[in-house]
Formats: C-alpha cells, structure tokens, sequence
C-alpha cells in the first residue's frame, strides 16, 4: 500500500472508533503559487502527517508522522517530532496502519510513559536518531 492508502486507512480506523484526528496536509502536489501561498499561510516542511488532539495526563496530544513500507524521515520530519516531543506532544513515526493502530493504542492506555518520539516499524518499536 501506498503512504496514503496506510494513512487513509488510519484515519479510517480512528473514526470508527469515535477518536478526533486532523491531517496536516504538507506533501501535497501544489503549483508554486499554491505553494507559496500556502507557506505564507504557514505550512511547513516536516510538520507531522496526523494530529490526534486527545490529551492524556502527560501529553497535550499524538503527532504521527505516517510512511509506507519503504519510507524514510527527512531531516525536517525528524526536527518537528523532537521540537513537539519537547512541547508536551507524543511523537511517533510510524510505517503502516498496523503500528499506527499499536501506537495509539498504547497513548490512549497509558497517560503515563510513552516511548515518545518513537519510530514504530516491523513490530519494534524504537527511539528516532536524530
């Protein structure tokens, strides 16, 4: 599946489930007066995907940034999620629905420790090298 077709059916997930969730559209194809009209506006290269706006004890809110199989975080991607992180936010790269649907599970029962900023792939789960 496509990085749109694992978000899709994220987003698709948390509905169903009655769970708040926004989409931060930033890599969108625009033309350069879109795109400059935009970043006026103030869009941002590396802002996360996916805004889940439920707070816990600890966090404010989950940021995700989502990626399909073969994606890789950008230098940008990687600054946003620890600029957040240390703004009260949960952070998580995560590739594929499946680890996004694990990943919130584990935000929503934990309102304790979440190994935030957290790249979630192939059933591990582990801290993103910035």
């Amino acid at each position: 599946m496509t990085e749109h077709d694992e978000q899709a059916a994220f987003v698709e997930w948390l509905e169903w489930h009655g769970i708040p969730v926004f989409a931060i559209p930033n890599g969108s194809n625009k033309s350069k007066a879109a795109a400059a009209k935009f970043k006026a506006e103030g869009l941002r290269a590396g802002v996360p995907d996916l805004m889940i706006p439920v707070p816990t004890d600890r966090y404010a809110g989950l940021f995700i940034e989502m990626k399909s199989d073969k994606g890789t975080l950008s230098k940008e991607q990687k600054e946003w999620l620890s600029m957040l992180a240390d703004m009260r936010y949960a952070t998580a790269a995560c590739w594929g629905v499946d680890e996004a649907i694990k990943c919130f599970k584990l935000y929503d029962l934990v309102g304790g420790e979440f190994p935030n900023l957290s790249r979630w792939k192939g059933g591990k789960v582990t801290p993103i090298v910035l």
